[in-house]
């Protein structure tokens, strides 16, 4: 689909005050608090169901500060996440957008769980690479196809109108206001404001292929409808762009079952090696960083490996347990049941356990064969503090948001600086503060 930039046309078929762009956790958060600010809402969604990346995450939302946190006995504030994110980008992000999320995250999640029933718990069990708190939040089956759903929920109880299959190809403008859309079905719906929810263009080959070449082969793990009309729209209203070679990527993808299996496996004490039996990167590092570290070995391919301790953490989400249903998580009594299960060469699992740290792993032994994978890009359309969009003269549109994967985030300008959850972060904050606005 070709996304455009039309004059007014000067009538519509239907008038609103708020038009969301996209239905996934970022258009849903918009249109709650929109709706909360006393505003008749559309959300325009292309799919028969709103489900978009946020369906195939964790569902997992950082934030500090939080009602959950303060019951765990963990102390942590917006400047301690604030700078757990730029020491993971490398102190390449705007700061204020990074103290705008830090301190949003929050207010945001006990929003969530006080206002609208959703029951997000801590993740209080492991620790995510580049969090110097436990402060991932979430429902309690660790499922982002759950969180989509949830929200979907609120959002249509509160009367928020939701018109699926219907995707947008077309914004009308007059004198950088945003007047109207247009559906590729037919109807040109008038409105106030427009959010733009669409996420990013993981889906876009050729874009890929053009602002980050290094991970264009790897499997593309996001949804498909992410395919920049955001970036599409942004070019022909000259709107500012940032940092397009940023993405998250997943070293940690069962293959060729296509399932993610958490970083947990690797966070708890658990190893990758390639196909002959060699450790190969630090794992410690992160998991985006570690897609292009998978993906430089032979074939593609790794090996996790871990052991029952690290399962049982791994089981509280269900990607692990559907993963273990379809036969991608294999278990031997020793090294040498790994070695002929995994194909590795023999006596390559022992010399690389013999290296760890003694009682690190222990029999059983389970593994995944994973590959590295794309799952959403992290720059976008550039935006100020109230979600605005911004020209390239720096100035903002009155009328046009973005956020979610529409926006630039808060990962740096490559794949290292990503920290964990800070998609999720973008969409409910951002979303949030895009609703929220006049």
């Amino acid at each position: 689909m070709t996304a455009t930039v039309a004059p007014d046309p000067g009538g519509f078929d239907a008038r609103v005050h708020t038009l969301v762009v996209g239905g996934g956790a970022t258009g849903m958060v918009a249109a709650l608090a929109a709706r909360e600010a006393g505003h008749d809402v559309v959300v325009c969604e292309r799919d028969s169901v709103p489900r978009g990346s946020t369906a195939l995450s964790a569902g997992l939302i950082p934030a500090a500060g939080t009602a959950q946190q303060r019951e765990a006995g963990i102390d942590d504030d917006p400047p301690t996440f604030a700078a757990d994110i730029q020491a993971k980008a490398h102190g390449r992000n705007d700061p204020a957008l990074v103290d705008l999320m830090a301190r949003t995250a929050a207010p945001v999640v006990d929003w969530l769980t006080e206002a609208h029933d959703l029951p997000l718990t801590l993740v209080d069990d492991f620790d995510y690479p580049g969090h110097s708190r436990r402060r991932m939040h979430g429902l309690p089956d660790r499922a982002g196809r759950s969180l989509i759903d949830a929200l979907r929920d609120r959002a249509e109880g509160a009367g928020v109108d939701i018109l699926c299959g219907a995707a947008v190809d077309t914004l009308f403008v007059r004198d950088r206001i945003v007047t109207g859309l247009g559906l590729a079905r037919g109807e040109r719906i008038g409105c106030d404001r427009v959010i733009l929810a669409c996420n990013g263009f993981g889906g876009n080959r050729a874009r890929v292929a053009r602002h980050m070449p290094d991970i264009a082969d790897a499997v593309w793990f996001g949804h498909d409808g992410n395919d920049g009309a955001a970036l599409d729209w942004a070019e022909a209203l000259g709107a500012a762009t940032r940092h397009l070679g940023a993405y998250q990527g997943h070293g940690n993808v069962a293959h060729p079952h296509g399932i993610l299996i958490t970083w947990a496996t690797l966070t708890e004490g658990g190893i990758q090696l390639n196909r002959d039996g060699r450790r190969f990167h630090d794992e410690s590092r992160g998991y985006s960083e570690a897609a292009r570290a998978v993906l430089a070995q032979p074939g593609g391919v790794a090996v996790t490996l871990f052991d029952a301790r690290i399962a049982a953490v791994a089981r509280q989400f269900g990607d692990f347990r559907d993963a273990e249903a379809a036969g991608a998580v294999r278990i031997a009594a020793d090294a040498d049941g790994i070695e002929v299960a995994m194909d590795l060469p023999p006596g390559s699992v022992a010399a690389a356990l013999s290296a760890l740290p003694r009682g690190r792993l222990t029999p059983p032994f389970h593994a995944v064969r994973v590959t590295g994978a794309l799952f959403h890009t992290q720059g976008g359309v550039s935006v100020d503090e109230t979600a605005r969009v911004l020209h390239a003269d720096r100035s903002p549109f009155p009328n046009l948001y973005a956020a979610g994967g529409a926006a630039c985030g808060v990962s740096g300008d490559g794949d290292d600086g990503y920290l964990s959850g800070n998609g999720l972060l973008s969409a409910v904050t951002l979303g949030h503060v895009a609703g929220r606005g006049s």
